[in-house]
C-alpha cells in the first residue's frame, strides 16, 4: 500500500511538473502564444465584423419588360419597394441584361413577357422570368426571399381585384382567407452572423488550439532532431499518461477565460442570439476542450516540423467547417462524412453550444453531444498516450544509433 501511494505522489508530482513546463514553453514561444491567444482573440471579432450587417439588402436588379402595359409597371414599382431589390433600369432584351450582369452592374434580372396583362385579365397564370447570379448565395437568397414575396402580395392583389369585381367585398370574401406569419427560432433576424457565429467560434477554439500543441510538437520534433534523439526543452522522464495529462491540464486552464469570451462576450459584443444560460453551455465546453487537447497530441507524430502545424491542420480547416454541419446538414452527408464528423470534437461542440445558446435547451437536453464528446475524450487520450509512447521510443532508437 505503502508503494501505491508513493507512485500516486510521483505521478501526479510529474503532472505538475509537466503542467509548469508547458506553460514555459508556451509563453516563451511567440508563435504558440499567437494560435493559443491571438487567434481566439481576434478572429471572432473579424469574422463578426464582416457578417454583422447580417443581410444582403437591395441587390441591383434589371428589368425587361416585354409587356409594357399599365399592370406590368405597376409589378416594377412594387418591385422596386421591395426591402431586397435595387431597380437599376430597363434593358432592351436579355441579351443586354446579361452584359450588365457580366460587368457587375445587377444581380438579377426579371423579365415581364409580352402576355403578362393578358394572361392576367383572361384568368390565366403569368409567368415572371426570374434570373440570378449564382456567384453568392447570399444575394440569391435574398433575390429569392424578395421574388418569392412580391409574388405573393401579387397574387393577392389580382385576387381581391377580382373578387370586388363581383361585387363581394362587402361580406369580407375580398381578404385573403389564410394569412402566414413566420418565426425562426434562434435567428430571428435570419441574418448570417446569427446564423454562423455561434458555431464558428467552437471550431475557432478547437482550431487555434490544435495548431498551438501541433506548432510545439513540431518544433520538439525539430530538437530531438538535432540532439540525438533528445528534447532537453521536455521532461522525458514523466510517465507517459502523467505528460499527457499535465499537457492537456495547461491547455485546458489557458482556454477557459478564451471559452468564456467567445461564448459570452462576443454574442454580447455583436447582439448575437444567445438565450442560453452560461451554467449550461460553460460545463458543456468542458469535454470540448479536453478532446481537442488529447486530439492535438495524439496527431504529434505527424508533425515533423515546426511548418508542419499550417500543412496539416489549416488544410484541413475547411473539411472540419463542412463536417461541422454549418453548411451542409450532417443527416445529408454520405456515410464516410458522417463517421469522418462524428470523429471531430468540434462537431459535436457546435451541436450542442448551438442548442443551449440559439435554442436555450439545458444541458440534459443536449445529453447525446455532450456524452459524445467525452467518449471522443476517452478515445482520444489513449491515442494521445500511444502516440507520446511512439516518439519516446523512437527517440531512444535515435539517441543509441
Amino acid at each position: 500500500m505503502k508503494r501505491v501511494f508513493h507512485n500516486i505522489t510521483v505521478w501526479f508530482r510529474d503532472l505538475t511538473a509537466v503542467f509548469c513546463n508547458e506553460w514555459r514553453i508556451i509563453v516563451h514561444d511567440m508563435g504558440a502564444l499567437i494560435f493559443f491567444l491571438a487567434l481566439p482573440l481576434l478572429y471572432p471579432v473579424v469574422y463578426t465584423l464582416i457578417y454583422n450587417t447580417e443581410v444582403v439588402d437591395k441587390v441591383p436588379v434589371a428589368i425587361i419588360d416585354d409587356c409594357r402595359s399599365e399592370m406590368s409597371r405597376q409589378f416594377v414599382r412594387d418591385a422596386s419597394a421591395a426591402p431586397g431589390i435595387d431597380v437599376v433600369g430597363y434593358a432592351a432584351n436579355l441579351n443586354e441584361a446579361r452584359r450588365w450582369m457580366n460587368e457587375d452592374k445587377v444581380y438579377g434580372i426579371l423579365r415581364i413577357p409580352s402576355d403578362y396583362a393578358s394572361d392576367i385579365e383572361t384568368g390565366q397564370q403569368a409567368t415572371i422570368e426570374f434570373y440570378a447570379d449564382m456567384s453568392l448565395l447570399l444575394r440569391y437568397r435574398a433575390l429569392l426571399a424578395a421574388v418569392t414575396d412580391l409574388q405573393i402580395k401579387q397574387t393577392a392583389d389580382i385576387t381581391m381585384n377580382r373578387v370586388n369585381m363581383t361585387g363581394l367585398e362587402t361580406t369580407g370574401m375580398a381578404k385573403m382567407p389564410i394569412d402566414s406569419h413566420h418565426s425562426f427560432l434562434g435567428d430571428p433576424e435570419q441574418g448570417f452572423a446569427s446564423f454562423v457565429m455561434p458555431g464558428i467560434v467552437i471550431l475557432i477554439l478547437q482550431q487555434s488550439m490544435l495548431l498551438g500543441i501541433s506548432l510545439i510538437g513540431g518544433t520538439s520534433r525539430e530538437r530531438r532532431m538535432r540532439n540525438g534523439g533528445i528534447d532537453p526543452e521536455m521532461i522525458d522522464s514523466a510517465s507517459a499518461s502523467a505528460s499527457v495529462w499535465g499537457k492537456a491540464l495547461c491547455y485546458f486552464v489557458l482556454y477557459i477565460p478564451l471559452t468564456m469570451y467567445v461564448t459570452t462576450c462576443i454574442p454580447e459584443m455583436f447582439d448575437l442570439p444567445h438565450y442560453g444560460s452560461p451554467v449550461q453551455y460553460l460545463p458543456f465546453m468542458v469535454p470540448m476542450l479536453f478532446a481537442s487537447a488529447f486530439l492535438g497530441q495524439a496527431l504529434l507524430p505527424l508533425m515533423k516540423e515546426r511548418e508542419s502545424a499550417f500543412l496539416i491542420v489549416v488544410f484541413t480547416s475547411v473539411v472540419v467547417l463542412f463536417a461541422a454541419g454549418l453548411t451542409w446538414p450532417r443527416y445529408a452527408m454520405n456515410g464516410f462524412w458522417t463517421w469522418f464528423s462524428n470523429l471531430v470534437p468540434a462537431t459535436w461542440g457546435v451541436e450542442g453550444f448551438i442548442r443551449i445558446n440559439s435554442n436555450a435547451a439545458t444541458l440534459a437536453e443536449s445529453a447525446r453531444p455532450f456524452i459524445a464528446m467525452w467518449i471522443l475524450t476517452g478515445v482520444y487520450f489513449l491515442c494521445a498516450w500511444w502516440a507520446l509512447k511512439w516518439i519516446r521510443v523512437r527517440s531512444l532508437l535515435k539517441a543509441k544509433a
